[in-house]
């Protein structure tokens, strides 16, 4: 990570002072307090940053960015500090702008079905918001009950049943942001898309890096009438993953598959005791709509699926039954956290290549000699190795990140790309010209010199340091910092 300024950190108090005047109240800056906001859930890194500023309105977090605007003070945005990639990790010549307080459903339109809410909202509650008059919001990332929408935003999250209904920037139809100077933008809006350049495309998917996202709106959907998951157990992980390619190859489309190995479902059965099969491998397979399509689609699931000769294949017959499945399943992370250290990645990959990647990811554990559980989006190829290691063996962790770095090679390799929803952050930035060349680069980092010339939001994250270091060191100013 860069080098923190100096000059930065000796005008601490008088920066904090100018952050209270504008928002009392909502500053954080004690050593002791700071180090609650050190890291995200990658948290093999840490440090605590300069000060955290908790604002409550798109207003305060304009008149938080110009004070830093002009002290040439780094921004981390920070949602809900779920990111796996370092995303939200701070410098110590940081402020972290967090929008935990930033919650609030500011207007919900049933005919034109869309929600509009603050970016602190959780995932999961907006949903919840909904509910009780038939609708949902389709993205469902894993950590749904805890992540934030604007970090959905910022990463493109997705989730289990993003095969459907597809992920963040499917469902965004428009938001409220404010620039690193203190202007606020409003690009798209829930009645279609507005004219001239995407501009909300490009910002879904930036990592915080051309603005803070304050305001949201998301389309909502009618629930659908009805939904049934089944669960195919395999003797192979390579037999699962030909499974899946089958599936999607026949042109059908659940609405969720996901996949889960040994040791995942193992460490998730111990955990949430969900009644999952003694198996090498095991899909969820998902399908929704009423009784007669529910029916005909599982027919043909089951008929593609004994084509490889399943251990098990068990549909649900209640809705205790079907909520035990996916707790298994939502549980996964957590489960794998209580037995050990683990490393969670994130590539994508063409879905008729799983059986070659997942071969390819055991004969790398093999190598390494690490352990490696995978659990993913199958559908659509969003890979989630987990490699396990112990963080207090000594030289464990940066095998752990060759051995990633590898798999994640494996995935551009074979025609996918280094992320589907985790995004770069710190982790796969110098895995960046594993996928682009220089002049797509150069090309990316042009728009982030637009939106942000002195380089100063969530800075030195996505992009190589090698890379980026000139725009850092002070192509566009004065007050940059160098580079580690």
């Amino acid at each position: 990570m860069p080098v923190p300024d100096p000059g930065i950190l000796a005008r601490k108090a008088a920066i904090a002072a100018r952050l209270r005047a504008a928002v009392p109240d909502a500053v954080i800056d004690d050593p002791a307090e700071t180090r609650a906001y050190e890291c995200d859930a990658l948290s093999a890194y840490r440090c605590p940053p300069l000060a955290v500023v908790l604002p409550a309105t798109t207003e305060e977090v304009a008149a938080i960015l110009r004070i830093c605007h002009e002290e040439r003070v780094p921004v981390v945005p920070r949602g809900a500090g779920t990111s796996l990639a370092g995303g939200s990790m701070p410098t110590a010549d940081a402020v972290v702008i967090g929008l935990s307080r930033m919650n609030a459903v500011l207007e919900t339109n049933y005919p034109d079905r869309y929600i509009r809410v603050q970016a602190g909202r959780t995932n999961l509650s907006i949903s919840g918001a909904v509910d009780g008059d038939g609708f949902f919001y389709a993205p469902d990332p894993s950590s749904q009950l805890a992540c934030a929408i604007g970090g959905n935003i910022g990463m493109n999250s997705g989730g289990a049943h993003c095969l459907k209904y597809g992920v963040t920037t499917n469902n965004l139809l428009g938001l409220r942001m404010v620039m690193m100077d203190g202007t606020v933008l409003d690009l798209g809006g829930p009645m279609g898309e507005a004219a001239g350049l995407d501009l909300l495309g490009v910002v879904c998917g930036s990592e915080g890096q051309l603005g803070i996202v304050t305001e949201a709106s998301l389309r909502i959907l009618p629930k659908p009438v009805g939904a049934r998951p089944v669960l195919v157990g395999f003797s192979a992980s390579e037999t699962a993953g030909a499974c899946v390619a089958a599936i999607i190859r026949a042109g059908i489309i659940p609405v969720a598959i996901e996949f889960m190995d040994r040791p995942c479902i193992q460490a998730t059965e111990a955990f949430a005791h969900a009644g999952y099969p003694d198996c090498e491998a095991l899909l969820i397979i998902e399908v929704e709509g009423t009784k007669p399509e529910i029916a005909e689609q599982l027919a043909l699931i089951r008929e593609i699926a004994e084509r490889f000769d399943p251990v098990e294949f068990r549909e649900s017959k209640s809705e205790d039954e079907s909520r035990r499945i996916w707790l298994g399943r939502k549980s996964a992370f957590g489960a794998m956290g209580q037995i050990n250290d683990y490393m969670c990645l994130d590539g994508t990959i063409p879905v008729s290549t799983l059986p070659k990647v997942l071969a390819g990811i055991a004969e790398l554990s093999r190598q390494y000699g690490l352990g490696v559980a995978n659990v993913f989006h199958a559908g659509d190829g969003n890979m989630h190795p987990l490699i396990l290691y112990n963080a207090n063996k000594p030289g464990d962790l940066e095998l752990c990140e060759a051995f990633g770095a590898d798999i994640l090679r494996l995935c551009v390799e074979v025609g996918g790309c280094l992320t589907g929803e985790h995004g770069v952050g710190v982790e796969k930035r110098e895995l960046m010209v594993a996928q682009f060349a220089p002049e797509d680069l150069e090309a990316q980092m042009r728009i982030k010199d637009a939106f942000d010339p002195f380089w100063l939001l969530n800075a030195a994250k996505v992009f190589p340091l090698a890379s980026s270091a000139p725009r850092r060191e002070g192509a566009h100013g004065k007050g940059q910092r160098n580079a580690a």
